[in-house]
């Protein structure tokens, strides 16, 4: 008797939770420095190396750090500073998928001297394995076997892929200007679309512009730019499911000003990397019931579990909040701008239909005090709660990346700051699916031969011509040959008659 096993692959994803790592940075400045004013971060990866037990991600933190000099002018510098750190897990296997998200959850100033600003960040990854696991699934070729096939949807990993694309934007200025402080920009992702062939990424780059105006007003200003762009990938359909994640390359970032009698247009040309994870379904045959006519047979079912990704959903949003400010710092008499913002996702979830996603953001509100003549800055913390309606009817597991930007900050009676500001949110959720298959069988011992003529077989209601055949040990043709007047399954109990040739 041959009882084969084959295989197919089923895709797994596997969250090996958050750890958090420093980095120390030295950002010079080429400037004497009196007071940092805001930090601007993002986080990025750059190589990730998959090894049995471990990964190695290298990356760099892009800042954008606006300060004070000592006679009272502002500046700005940006930078990037590298960092290496390692993940070390026993699950981690050589041929697995990495998905590794870093970002700055917390930093320190500590050091500002000669010029240079020495910042201790805290930064936090999560690391998402992906991985296509075999589920051994039994084969017959054995005609003494009877074997009830079916098909089952399996959801498997396709691969991954990387392309970069600049993305050019205008912002029109109707003033003159004296100086451009700093322009900062982030990608919102807005919609994923797998196609024959390709994956299509849309979405937006934002650009937050500050400036000093001809009349020394501190001025700031937004400018969207879309953007659609098509990744060739092979082995993709329409019918794959796509999530991705998208960056800046800020240090290859490039604007030019250009002044007229109207004003001024700042063009922008911005290198934009984007990174799609592409995942397929598949029919797959498998065994669902077997018997033998001459043997007995132990038959194994197994379980397993494999990742279902579903389309990524995308929503919009405004949240606000107020900040006391502390009765030892100046009072405000004049905001002079809102600095650098900065955004820190700490939880999504899906409950009652809802996907929810909990975070903070972070921003600099750089002001006047009249009384001292002196220019300070204050951070204000805002924690969120965002939630949108969702059509997901299983337990998810959501990763969310959010974009800020339309920030404003107004003061009442010097002290108390209100916040608000408009949030891009975009929801990749994915959900276990549990399956079984017969994974082996064994053979025991052979059935005594039949020696009488006729068989008769007492059948209940609903009982189908295989449910007949396993029981009598036969093959489902003999049943409908020697039955033709009956009809199955079943609509009442019947007598079920084969019969047998005698041997010579």
């Amino acid at each position: 008797m041959a009882f084969e096993t084959n295989k197919f692959n089923v895709v797994k994803k596997k969250r090996l939770g958050k750890t958090q790592f420093n980095v120390e940075c030295a950002i010079e400045t080429n400037a004497d420095v009196a007071k940092v004013l805001s930090v601007k971060y993002d986080a990025k990866t750059d190589n990730i190396e998959v090894l049995n037990g471990e990964i190695n991600v290298a990356g760099h933190i892009d800042f954008c750090v606006l300060f004070a000099t000592p006679d009272g002018e502002i500046g700005t510098t940006n930078s990037a500073c590298p960092f290496v750190t390692k993940i070390e897990n026993g699950a981690i296997k050589l041929a697995d998928k990495a998905n590794i998200n870093v970002e700055v959850v917390d930093y320190q100033i500590v050091d500002i001297a000669d010029g240079i600003i020495r910042i201790l960040c805290v930064c936090e990854q999560t690391c998402i394995l992906i991985e296509n696991e075999d589920v051994a699934n039994v084969a017959i070729n054995d005609d003494n076997v009877c074997a009830k096939k079916d098909e089952i949807v399996v959801n498997q990993f396709v691969g991954t892929a990387t392309e970069t694309f600049n993305v050019e934007s205008q912002a029109s200025i109707k003033e003159q200007i004296k100086r451009l402080i700093y322009a900062d920009s982030d990608v919102a992702l807005k919609n994923i679309e797998c196609g024959n062939g390709f994956v299509a990424v849309a979405g937006e780059v934002v650009t937050k512009i500050l400036y000093l105006s001809a009349n020394d007003r501190f001025e700031t200003c937004y400018t969207t730019e879309p953007f659609k762009q098509e990744i060739a990938f092979e082995n993709v359909g329409e019918n794959a499911v796509c999530e991705a994640k998208a960056q800046i390359k800020k240090q290859e970032v490039r604007y030019e000003v250009v002044e007229s009698d109207k004003g001024v247009q700042i063009n922008f040309d911005m290198p934009v990397e984007v990174e799609v994870f592409v995942y397929g379904e598949t029919k797959q045959e498998i065994v669902k019931d077997l018997y033998s006519t001459t043997s007995e047979l132990s038959v194994s079912t197994e379980s397993f579990e494999m990742t279902k990704q579903l389309q990524t959903e995308f929503f919009e949003t405004k949240i606000d909040g107020t900040l006391m400010l502390d009765e030892n710092k100046p009072r405000v008499d004049k905001i002079m701008f809102v600095g650098a913002s900065n955004l820190q996702i700490t939880n999504a979830y899906v409950k009652d239909r809802e996907v929810v996603v909990e975070g903070i953001a972070k921003t600099n509100v750089v002001y006047l005090n009249d009384e001292e003549n002196s220019l300070n800055s204050v951070l204000m913390e805002v924690p969120f709660v965002v939630s949108d309606k969702t059509q997901l009817d299983c337990d998810a597991q959501v990763q969310a990346t959010a974009t800020l930007y339309d920030v404003d900050v107004v003061v009442k009676k010097g002290r108390e700051f209100y916040f608000d500001a408009k949030l891009k949110v975009a929801i990749s959720c994915d959900c276990d699916v549990v399956a079984a298959v017969i994974a082996r069988v064994d053979e025991n011992e052979k059935y005594p031969e039949k020696d009488c003529a006729i068989e008769l077989y007492c059948a209940s209601a609903h009982d189908t011509a295989w449910d007949i055949a396993k029981a009598m040990r036969t093959k489902e043709n003999v049943i409908f040959e020697q039955n033709p007047e009956l009809t199955f399954p079943l609509d009442k109990d019947e007598n079920v008659v084969i019969y047998y040739q005698k041997k010579a």
